[in-house]
């Protein structure tokens, strides 16, 4: 007797086999754990804005925006958004990128003038045919699009520049006081997967300085079927390795965030050498299954997390 199948999901075929063969076929079933959100260091504030939007049934890109936003607007951050560290020359400069679970990311770097960079770089990914804006372009696409043009230079942060200038000293040593970004991975009720990283880039660094966190591959990758990564620290070391998208990629291969992590840690040490003391890298991963881990070279790095079981910060495991 002859037959033929019409076409069926691939489950839907496997099972009917199974049937007509007399065999049961083994699946491979991801536990689905619920919403989550983590942040790079100590974040209460932010992660549970972002879980506000998970657990009432909101994306993951619409939480790891709305998580992010809370700290640009944040003043006494001074490390992203309104009231960030200026470069040498006394400007407030921001770089942000956004990445979804369909693969579309945006990103703008050396924006001016504009606090929510995160918002802008999604403007980027949704409202146009290119990933990634800068400097008076980026402002302009961003007054089109109906963000307000402000001062990002607090009183604070620049009498902390003035304070710098009297020695000039530059040592782009990344530590708990003074970090510079929030990276934040989200999975939603849906099980998909979105982050965003934004930063206002090394305290007093040169004009034009670019770092890690608005591209994509360093700072921040995303892979709906695998997983998703993010970074701190000095941005220069993370580019070198594209460290987010190796940590994406290993999770693919099988390893645990956790796993993943450490290993572009060491990937970091490894290349540099005796230069890696004096500097801090960190980053934070997040699979399917809902599983996290972070991993830095110093201590001081910890991550956020926010789940059904509440919001928290974790210190995180360091290689020295």
């Amino acid at each position: 007797m002859t037959f033929s199948i019409p076409f069926h999901p691939r489950l839907i075929v496997l099972s009917l086999l199974s049937t007509l063969l007399g065999c049961q076929p083994k699946v491979e079933e991801v536990a689905f754990k619920g919403p989550i959100v983590i942040g790079t260091w100590n974040v209460p504030e932010a992660t549970t804005e972002a879980y506000k939007v998970l657990s009432s049934g909101g994306t993951a890109i619409d939480a790891v925006e709305a998580g992010c936003r809370l700290e640009e607007a944040n003043e006494k951050g001074q490390s992203i958004g309104k009231g960030g560290l200026p470069d040498r020359n006394g400007e407030v400069t921001l770089d942000a990128c956004i990445m979804d679970s369909h693969g579309n990311s945006g990103a703008v770097v050396y924006l001016k003038g504009i606090v929510h960079a995160v918002s802008v770089a999604r403007k980027v990914m949704e409202e146009t045919p290119h990933v990634m804006l800068a400097g008076e372009g980026a402002k302009r696409f961003a007054i089109e699009q109906g963000f307000p043009v402000e001062n990002l230079l607090t009183e604070k942060s620049k009498a902390d520049w003035e304070k710098w200038k009297e020695t000039s000293l530059y040592k782009p040593i990344i530590n708990i006081e003074n970090h510079d970004t929030i990276g934040m991975l989200a999975m939603d009720e849906n099980g998909d997967l979105s982050g965003a990283c934004t930063t206002s880039g090394l305290a007093y660094k040169m004009a034009g300085r670019i770092g890690d966190s608005p591209i994509i591959g360093a700072g921040l990758y995303v892979d709906n079927k695998v997983g998703a990564a993010t970074a701190t620290g000095l941005g220069e070391e993370i580019v070198k390795n594209v460290g987010s998208f190796l940590i994406v990629e290993l999770m693919r291969q099988g390893k645990s965030p956790q796993e993943a992590c450490e290993i572009a840690v060491q990937r970091i040490v490894d290349r540099a050498g005796d230069k890696a003391k004096d500097f801090q890298v960190g980053f934070i991963a997040l699979n399917k299954k809902g599983e996290y881990g972070s991993y830095a070279i110093h201590k001081g790095f910890s991550i956020t997390k926010h789940d059904a079981s509440g919001n928290e910060n974790i210190p995180s495991p360091s290689y020295n």
